[in-house]
């Protein structure tokens, strides 16, 4: 991977959790009542940062079922609420163990 978009990512990703923090902050003096606009900028980082990650999750093994298995184990023991070193240990292991067989 070339340094400059390893540098391009980080930047993108820096841009997308500081802007929704640091532009209310600058540009809005009275503070924001509306519950729509605090969820939205309360969760807008999470957001941009799952949609510039997720795609290269299925790319991040070099087969495409096994990245495709270990991302749905762990959805399934996100859904059930294990903590999230439980859930990266475990899907790492279901990648790499399927990584051997295929």
């Amino acid at each position: 991977m070339k340094p400059s978009y390893l540098l391009l990512s980080a930047l993108l990703m820096f841009a997308a959790t500081l802007a929704p923090r640091f532009i209310p902050f600058v540009f809005i003096r009275k503070k924001i009542a509306s519950p729509f606009w605090k969820s939205f900028l309360y969760y807008l980082p999470y957001a941009v940062l799952a949609a510039l990650t997720f795609p290269y999750v299925f790319y991040s093994t070099g087969n495409f079922f096994a990245a495709l298995t270990a991302t749905a184990a762990a959805l399934i023991m996100s859904f059930f609420e294990l903590n999230m070193a439980s859930v990266a240990a475990l899907s790492f292991l279901v990648a790499f163990g399927l990584g051997f067989l295929f």
